[in-house]
């Protein structure tokens, strides 16, 4: 019984290891996600942080300022879709598929 409790812990210890490098790493793993056919273009980190926005000049419109601000609206909501779809993937790596509510 104590050598299960002792290999368990173990593993607990290096699944809290893990997690904490790839906290560290997901800081400089990034996605990128475009809208309006490419005209808005933005990248977001591991840790749901918005690092670039690029806008194509073709894309500014004075007389349709709201068509700017929905495409960089989708752009930033994919961006930060895919950053989590990214983090929760490298997270089951190390919990094995274990849902562990709080994490991130």
């Amino acid at each position: 019984m104590m050598g299960n409790m002792g290999k368990m812990m173990k593993q607990v210890q290096k699944m809290q290891a893990d997690m904490a490098k790839l906290q560290e790493e997901l800081v400089n793993r990034t996605v990128e996600t475009s809208s309006g056919g490419g005209m808005i273009k933005v990248v977001a980190n591991g840790k749901f942080e918005i690092l670039s926005i690029e806008i194509n000049p073709e894309a500014v419109d004075p007389e349709d300022v709201e068509m700017l601000q929905d495409m960089v609206m989708a752009a930033v909501n994919e961006a930060l879709r895919q950053a989590q779809e990214m983090v929760t993937r490298e997270m089951s790596k190390i919990t094995g598929g274990i849902n562990i509510p709080g994490l991130f």
